[in-house]
C-alpha cells in the first residue's frame, strides 16, 4: 500500500504572521509535523503543500518532497484543505505516481506525534475504513453553553435537568482536534464529504491536540514542548 502525507503550509497568515514557519521551542514550526511523519516510517512521499520559495527551501531541508508548488487559486484563505489535498493526488496522477492512501497533516498541530500517525493507520486497518479522523474530548461539556439574549439573562439558559448534577455524570463529548485526517484516495476523490461513510475516529490525548491558531495557542504549545523535552 503506497502513502501520501501532505502538509498544507502556505504562506498567507491573517493571524500570526508565517506562523508556519515561525519557531517554536527552537525549530520551525513545519518541522514538528515533518519529522512525526517521516518518524512514522508510513509514508512513501511526506509532501509539503506550499506557495513559497522560502517555506519550499525550509521544508526540503527538513526531509520533505516539495516537486511543485500549490497554486495561486489554492493559496487563499478561502481555498479548502481538501482541495488542496486532491489537486495535489491529480498532480501526481499526471505523473504516473498514485498512492492508496492521503494523509492530511496539519502543521499547526506539532504535538500530534508519529504514534498518533501510526495509531490512525492501525485504526483504519482494524475498522477496514474509508477514513480516520482524530478527535479529543472537549474541555468544557456543550450542554453547559447557550446562546444569550439581548439583556444577558441566564433564564433557560441551562436545561433544568442538568442543574444540580456534578460534572462527572454528563456524557463525555469529543471534538475534531484538526490533528489528522487519512483517507483512501479512490473514497476521497469520489466524495465531497469523507465523514459520510465508513468514517471512524481515533481519539488523541488534549496535550496532543493543540492546535495554533494564535499568539495563546503558541504560548501553550511553547510550554508543552519544553515540558516533554526535559
Amino acid at each position: 500500500m503506497r502513502n501520501l502525507a501532505i502538509i498544507p503550509a502556505r504562506s498567507g497568515s491573517k493571524g500570526l504572521k508565517d506562523k508556519n514557519i515561525m519557531l517554536l521551542h527552537g525549530k520551525h514550526l513545519i518541522a514538528y509535523t515533518i519529522e512525526a511523519a517521516l518518524n512514522s516510517k508510513l509514508f512513501d512521499e511526506v509532501f509539503l503543500s506550499t506557495d513559497s520559495e522560502k517555506y519550499a527551501k525550509i521544508g526540503s531541508d527538513l526531509g520533505a518532497s516539495v516537486p511543485f508548488l500549490r497554486s495561486v487559486e489554492l493559496s487563499t484563505d478561502t481555498a479548502s484543505s481538501w482541495e488542496v489535498v486532491k489537486s495535489a493526488l491529480l498532480n501526481y496522477l499526471e505523473v504516473g505516481i498514485e498512492f492508496d492512501t492521503v494523509a492530511l497533516l496539519q502543521p499547526t498541530s506539532p504535538l500530534r506525534n508519529c504514534e498518533d500517525i501510526i495509531n490512525g493507520y492501525a485504526q483504519m486497518k482494524i475498522k477496514n475504513a474509508n477514513a480516520i479522523v482524530s478527535v479529543c474530548e472537549v474541555d468544557h461539556s456543550p450542554l453547559w453553553c447557550n446562546t444569550l439574549p439581548e439583556d444577558n439573562s441566564l433564564k433557560n439558559f441551562l436545561n433544568q435537568d442538568l442543574i444540580g448534577q456534578p460534572r462527572q455524570s454528563l456524557p463525555t463529548y469529543y471534538r475534531l482536534n484538526g490533528a489528522l485526517y487519512i483517507v483512501k484516495t479512490d473514497y476521497l476523490l469520489s466524495t465531497d464529504n469523507i465523514y459520510e461513510d465508513k468514517c471512524y475516529a481515533i481519539v488523541m490525548s488534549k496535550e496532543n491536540s493543540v492546535d495554533i491558531d494564535d499568539e495563546v495557542d503558541f504560548k501553550i504549545a511553547e510550554v508543552l514542548m519544553k515540558q516533554r523535552k526535559i
